[in-house]
Order: C-alpha cells, then sequence, then structure tokens
C-alpha cells in the first residue's frame, strides 16, 4: 500500500468510530493527503525519508505542532495566535516523514487522569464507550487501538501515558527523564515526559528511536544514545530477576485487577524469569507527588487571563488553590523525598531488572 492509501484508510477510520469516542479534536485532512503524496513521491523514487514515512501520527493537543493552535482542552487558548516551531518531539517525527493526521484529546492542561476537558468534551473507551479510556492521553490511546492513527504522542506527569495505556489495551511507554527532549519544559516541571503510545511494543521502540534524537532547547536532555531500541525485543525474559509487587505494600487494587496481573506474572516464570514476590520498601509518596503536581497548577493557572478563570475546569482550580498553600519549604522537602525514592529504586534495581506492579488499581470506571 502507497502512504496515501494508508492515510486515506486512516481518515476513513476516523469518519467511521470518532464519532462516537471524540479522540481527535481536530483533523487535518488536507495536510495529511499532501504529505502522504509527498511520502508516496520520496518511496517512488526509492528514497524514504525515515523509519516512518508515510505513516499516520496523531499529537496530543498540548504539544506545539507549527502552524497549528495548542487548544490544550481550554476554552482559554483557541484564540491564541499559531506555534511558531514543532516540538522536538514532533519536529522528529516529521523529519522521519511520519504524516501529522491531526490533534487527539486531552483534559485541560492534561491536569489529570482522564480525557474529558471544557473544550472538547468527553473521550471514550473503545471497548466499552460509557468507560473512560483514561488520561491525559485518553484521545492518544484510543486514536492507537481503533486504528485512526498508527503512531501517537503523549504526555505523562502523574501517569499521562501509561493510565490510558492500560484501560485501553494499548502500548505506552514514559520514558527516563531527558531521555525524549521536550520544549517547552511543562508547568509541572521535571515530572512530565513525552512518550509513545501505539497498538505494539516494536512500533513504540521505533518511536523512541525517532524521539530521542537530539535537540538543543532541552538543556536538560540525556546525552544522545544511538541505541536501538527494538534490539532483543525477541529474546524474551529467560534468566531475567524479576519482581513483583501486587500493592508496592500500600495501594487496594481491585480483585480483577490483581487476578489479571498475577496471571501475567505466571507467563513471565513460564518463560524463564526468575520471579519473586517482594515490595520495593517505600511508603505511598503521593503527597510528595501533589506537593510537585498542585503548585505546578498554581503556576498555570496564576499564568491565565484572571477575569476569565471561571471557564476553566473546577478540579484543575481546586489543585491549584490547594498548591498556593504550600511554603516553598513545603516544595523543598518533596523534592528531598523524591531523591531518597529515586535512591531506593536505584539500590533496588541492583538486585532486580525488572519491577512488575499493576499499571493502575481499578478498572476503566464510568466517563463523566
Amino acid at each position: 500500500m502507497s502512504p496515501v492509501d494508508v492515510v486515506k484508510d486512516a481518515l476513513r477510520r476516523i469518519d467511521a468510530v470518532d464519532g462516537e469516542i471524540n479522540a481527535f479534536c481536530r483533523v487535518d485532512e488536507d495536510g495529511a493527503l499532501k504529505a502522504a503524496k509527498e511520502s508516496e513521491d520520496r518511496w517512488m523514487k526509492g528514497s524514504p525519508r525515515g523509519l516512518a514515512d508515510g505513516v499516520p501520527l496523531g499529537v496530543k493537543d498540548i504539544i506545539p505542532v507549527k502552524g497549528d493552535v495548542t487548544w490544550r482542552g481550554s476554552k482559554l487558548t483557541p484564540e491564541s495566535p499559531p506555534e511558531r516551531f514543532d516540538a522536538p518531539a514532533v519536529a522528529r517525527m516529521r523529519e522521519h516523514g511520519a504524516v501529522i493526521i491531526g490533534r487527539t484529546t486531552t483534559p485541560e492542561h492534561g491536569w489529570k487522569g482522564l480525557a474529558d476537558s471544557p473544550l472538547t468534551g468527553i473521550t471514550r473507551n473503545p471497548w466499552d464507550t460509557s468507560k473512560t479510556p483514561g488520561g491525559s492521553s485518553g484521545g492518544a490511546a484510543a486514536a492507537a487501538a481503533l486504528g485512526m492513527a498508527h503512531l501517537n504522542i503523549g504526555t505523562d506527569g502523574g501517569g499521562s501515558v501509561r493510565i490510558p495505556a492500560g484501560f485501553t489495551g494499548v502500548f505506552g511507554i514514559k520514558p527516563t527523564f531527558g531521555r525524549a527532549p521536550v520544549y517547552p519544559p511543562s508547568a509541572m516541571g521535571t515530572l512530565s515526559h513525552v512518550g509513545p503510545l501505539t497498538r505494539t511494543v516494536e512500533d513504540a521502540a521505533m518511536m523512541l528511536n525517532i524521539m530521542v534524537l537530539p535537540d538543543p532547547r532541552d538543556w536538560h536532555a540525556l546525552p544522545y544514545d544511538p541505541w536501538d531500541f527494538r534490539t532483543g525485543l525477541d529474546l524474551g525474559v529467560r534468566h531475567l530477576s524479576v519482581a513483583f509487587s501486587p500493592t508496592l505494600g500500600y495501594a487496594k487494587v481491585d480483585p480483577e485487577v490483581a487476578a489479571i496481573v498475577a496471571n501475567a506474572v505466571k507467563v513471565f516464570e513460564d518463560q524463564g524469569a526468575m520471579v519473586e514476590e517482594v515490595d520495593p520498601g517505600f511508603d505511598d509518596p503521593m503527597d510528595m507527588f501533589n506537593k510537585h503536581w498542585f503548585r505546578g497548577a498554581t503556576r498555570l493557572i496564576d499564568k491565565q487571563p484572571q477575569d476569565r478563570l471561571g471557564e476553566m475546569n473546577p478540579g484543575l482550580l481546586a489543585i491549584a488553590e490547594e498548591g498556593r498553600g504550600y511554603t516553598i519549604d513545603d516544595y523543598m522537602d518533596a523534592m528531598d523525598a523524591r531523591v531518597d525514592l529515586g535512591r531506593r529504586m536505584n539500590l533496588f534495581h541492583e538486585s532486580y531488572d525488572l519491577l512488575i506492579t499493576p499499571t493502575l488499581a481499578v478498572p476503566a470506571f464510568d466517563v463523566g
């Protein structure tokens, strides 16, 4: 199939099912078809541009795309000027020939683990439209699950790639901070990373090969490592030392989820991994996380037109207000606690190659 065939197929898929799902807040049919034709020409000449030439790409509507307005799920943003640049992940994917097919939905400024916003309404789970796909990259996950975009760029601060991957049955990864360059930085600081959402692990590994390419705008970025993330995907898990923590030592996990995860762990054992049930040994880090996340929300809200805050999501305003109550000492204490958590996990992984836990403590729940 040519890239034009593939993109037309994706557009037909969006027309057929997205009215019920609401994974896309905008679709650029003309731009996608133009880019697909250019990709087709390159393939016909035997000179494809890169790893993703001609493949449909969805971009979460919190990530800048040159010439497009980033809505961020907010009623305060659609009249903003078009972006003057591509974010690093978008720029690299475009350089490798990916065809940007549209913008996927997000809660307002990506603030929560669901996919509804004041601007774009509710995004639904492809398996059961009465349920949430999770978020904040919920539109990206639904697009991947339904074949509306084969490759999808999401962001993840507190689960925003991993939650919708878990609720929709696709693959998503939050890479190590700095591995994939990010610009502009998130209001939530170093919590927020950029990562892929795809139907398969191999597709995500291919995306990471592109997304980790250098970009000088991110001064946090790690030195570029040309490692091919597809290497060893078929080697299996034999002889890996695997820690299995059903609850991390503190979480309340739904029995259905616990049973599914326990069965999955048996597959690792059947494949030759050495599995030990053990907790990593830290307390619930939610308070530490909230001091980072809520204070970031305060900073975000303070930059909005103050006379229009009534148009924003009440939950976002509420956590911003709570964040306003944290002192600089509270924030620095949370940073110290995070350093200690990172140290504990580094030491833990001296003994274990992998830590398996439930991605989510509950099944997908009702939208709204």
